[in-house]
């Protein structure tokens, strides 16, 4: 099934687990795995230029393999289009509060490996932005993925769906 996937990109709200999705398909899948959160911020989360982090994007899918977790909105197209399979991390307001408090209480002060010099933080801004992520970005995300070849999209409710995925076609669980 998965033997002509190249190019893969993972998208979702935060909280979903795109990161650690991301790094267990890569590993699987022998990808190199790109992750944009990693593009947009220097070190001690100093944002990058819009410009140079969706240049920076832009390259990354003209490549041969990739796998890109992310669903920053300005390159969104694009990298769809390009994408071998799309694996969309649909989940509640809920589900992701909840990823993002376990991935804070897990990992508080300790750097991010996926954008380093970044610790884990959580601040007001950022729960504000994840709870309403789904009402103001879902929309926009959907009329992109509903143009979308059908066949190389997967969409996952919620962690148990995926993990079942997961495990069909790798044998474990991801998350």
């Amino acid at each position: 099934m998965f033997d002509n996937v190249q190019k893969v990109s993972i998208i979702g709200g935060s909280g979903t687990g795109k990161t650690t999705l991301a790094n267990s398909l890569g590993k699987e899948m022998n990808l190199p795995v790109y992750h944009m959160d990693g593009m947009n911020y220097y070190e001690n989360w100093v944002e990058r230029d819009k410009k140079e982090r969706d240049n920076m994007i832009l390259q990354i899918i003209k490549k041969e393999k990739w796998i890109i977790d992310g669903t920053y909105r300005s390159t969104l197209e694009e990298r769809l289009q390009k994408s071998d399979l799309i694996i969309y991390l649909d989940y509640s307001t809920f589900a992701q509060l909840k990823g993002v408090m376990q991935r804070f209480f897990k990992s508080k002060g300790k750097e991010r490996q996926e954008i380093p010099g970044c610790k884990e933080r959580l601040n007001w801004n950022f729960l504000i932005f994840v709870i309403k992520w789904r009402k103001k970005k879902r929309e926009f995300v959907l009329n992109i993925v509903n143009k979308i070849d059908k066949e190389k999209v997967v969409v996952f409710k919620n962690r148990r769906m995926l993990n079942k995925w997961y495990k069909k076609n790798w044998g474990r669980k991801i998350i």
